[in-house]
């Protein structure tokens, strides 16, 4: 069967269309699965940020009082 050359230009059409299409919700789902992975990391970094500022307070609250220092000696030449 012979085809028509506007049919298969059609065609030709359609499947560039498609794989466009294809591509285009393939890098909507790769940048969504982007954006989720650094929000999920920014949440865990400032979890961790918290606590560790929590520990450095707690730290500091508990310390027992340092000796004062004496000053250092000038050096004798």
């Amino acid at each position: 069967m012979v085809e028509n050359p506007r049919d298969a230009a059609r065609a030709r059409a359609d499947l560039r269309f498609k794989k466009q299409e294809e591509a285009a919700t393939v890098r909507q789902k790769a940048m969504a699965e982007y954006a989720a992975e650094s929000d999920a990391r920014k949440a865990k970094t400032d979890k961790l940020r918290a606590l560790r500022l929590a520990k450095e307070a707690e730290d500091l609250a508990n310390a027992p009082a340092a000796p004062a220092k004496k000053p250092a000696r000038a050096k004798k030449k």
